[in-house]
């Protein structure tokens, strides 16, 4: 005689745990500061101030040109522990988090 075995179902939440950012240099909070600077949180509790003034207002700004525009600047928010902008523009976290970490207050993002 055969016995029935019974099927089990995964669950989306059993087989795929939630994604939890374990880099030490993912951004939890940021927040747009005056004069292009902004204050930012990661995952280790890290903060800082990041002066992006030299960046934006470079005569090779390129992609963060527009950023020059404090409406727009304002609208930074947080994608996958990066400091995003509208249009797809964003700051490597881990540069960021390194020269604050070396305890560089005030820290400033130069020209590309």
């Amino acid at each position: 005689m055969r016995t029935q075995s019974t099927a089990q179902q995964d669950s989306p939440l059993g087989v795929t745990p939630p994604v939890q950012p374990r880099m030490p240099w993912r951004v939890v909070a940021v927040e747009a500061l005056s004069d292009f600077r902004l204050r930012v949180r990661f995952v280790d509790g890290t903060e800082g101030t990041v002066d992006l003034t030299a960046l934006i207002q470079s005569p090779g700004a390129g992609v963060f040109a527009p950023l020059a525009n404090p409406l727009l600047f304002a609208q930074v928010h947080i994608e996958y522990g990066a400091v995003t902008w509208p249009g797809e523009v964003d700051l490597a976290p881990d540069a960021m988090y390194d020269e604050i970490k070396k305890g560089s207050s005030g820290f400033c993002v130069g020209s590309p």
